[in-house]
């Protein structure tokens, strides 16, 4: 059986805990700390404003739901939505990213995790956004969280700063995603066996297995499935509210 916890007692119990960069506290992003997904956000601009073509349109519809039926790999996903941004401004693409969180992300940002977050925070953990999220999504919420290290997906660029329609490889998602959080530990000197993970994911049950401390919140089935075996406390932080 799961044992859910509440995240008073969590908290408390960081807040007791050991001090120290040597411990690691890292946080998924769509789902954990904010509600639903941001890239959706960014899509649904693209539609209003009529930047994005019929055939934009679509084909991000199509990707979606052969991934979310097991048909496409992430990876392809991910590179499919970049490839519609060929030849945009990165830095116009970050701006844009900084005011969508603003104006539209800012609020589903759980009043619950940011406790969390600020009670690694004040034990001077070494607090991570490790998501599979490229970074005009990811980066405006760490900011707005306070927290400076960022592991995440990365467009790649030309010399002029304008996207190639590609992704930087090894693509942070699933093993690879555990694999760049296992590298970032070994450069900081974190030790994981005392570090925590907060994720709703199933293809992080792969990180949460090498963790001290593995925190599912919100979880989905298949990483429900796995904490109820392996005894993991389950977090979750859902709030009532209508969501568009």
């Amino acid at each position: 059986m799961t044992a859910h916890a509440s995240v008073g007692p969590l908290v408390a119990d960081v807040a007791a805990g050991p001090e120290g960069a040597r411990i690691g506290a890292f946080f998924d992003l769509d789902g954990t700390l904010v509600s639903g997904f941001t890239a959706t956000v960014h899509a649904g601009h693209r539609i209003r404003t009529r930047q994005a073509r019929i055939g934009e349109v679509v084909g991000v519809i199509e990707a979606s739901v052969r991934y979310r039926i097991g048909r496409m790999e992430f990876e392809r996903l991910v590179v499919r939505a970049a490839e519609y941004l060929r030849g945009e401004s990165l830095a116009e693409l970050e701006r844009l990213g900084e005011w969508l969180f603003t104006t539209r992300i800012e609020d589903r940002v759980f009043a619950a995790m940011r406790d969390v977050v600020r009670a690694h925070q004040d034990r001077g953990h070494t607090v991570v956004v490790s998501s599979s999220a490229l970074t005009i999504h990811a980066e405006p919420v760490a900011r707005h969280l306070g927290v400076a290290d960022v592991i995440c997906n990365h467009f790649e660029v030309d010399d002029r700063g304008a996207l190639t329609g590609g992704v930087v490889t090894p693509i942070v998602w699933g093993a690879k995603k555990a694999a760049a959080v296992q590298r970032f530990c070994l450069e900081r000197g974190i030790d994981l066996s005392d570090s925590h993970f907060y994720a709703d994911g199933d293809e992080d049950s792969a990180l949460m297995r090498l963790v001290g401390h593995p925190r599912p919140v919100n979880p989905r089935s298949g990483l429900a499935r796995e904490a109820a075996q392996r005894g993991w406390p389950v977090l979750d932080v859902r709030e009532r509210r209508r969501t568009r």
